[in-house]
């Protein structure tokens, strides 16, 4: 059994920005040599996380109106009250989506649907350097 560890780092504008992080996923488990396993992602941040979607035009607009409705960015959030940085909205979606994921991998590939792919969503309120972690563990 082999653990490997590896880091994605994104730029991000905020807002719902919905980023495809399926390729530098891929990539990842490609230089670990891991055949047969799982893949973890994991976000060292309050306020974005991680999922799977058909990252289609329509899918992510409807994302972005369903994080809207359900947790609005014009809320009385008590964190708001507390922090004064607009972002009180933020940390609720991201704790709705979570902050991570885990793949099984077989023979070298992630065993992902025809039109399932891996990817991260900002939700705060300014542009932002992320990071995300990359954890294999396999054979």
């Amino acid at each position: 059994m082999q653990i490997y560890l590896n880091h994605i780092f994104l730029n991000t504008r905020g807002n719902t920005d919905i980023l495809d992080i399926t390729q530098k996923v891929s990539e990842c488990i490609q230089s670990s040599n891991i055949m047969n396993g799982q893949v973890t992602l994991f976000c060292p941040s309050s306020t974005s996380g991680v999922t799977t979607i058909e990252y289609e035009p329509g899918v992510l607009q409807d994302l972005k109106t369903i994080f809207e409705e359900i947790v609005p960015e014009e809320y009385d959030y008590q964190h708001e009250k507390a922090w004064h940085d607009g972002n009180g909205h933020s940390h609720v979606r991201a704790a709705l989506l979570k902050a991570s994921i885990t793949i099984p991998i077989v023979d070298g590939h992630m065993t992902l649907g025809t039109w399932q792919q891996i990817v991260y969503i900002d939700f705060d309120n300014l542009p932002r350097k992320r990071e995300i972690i990359v954890q294999l563990i396999g054979e």
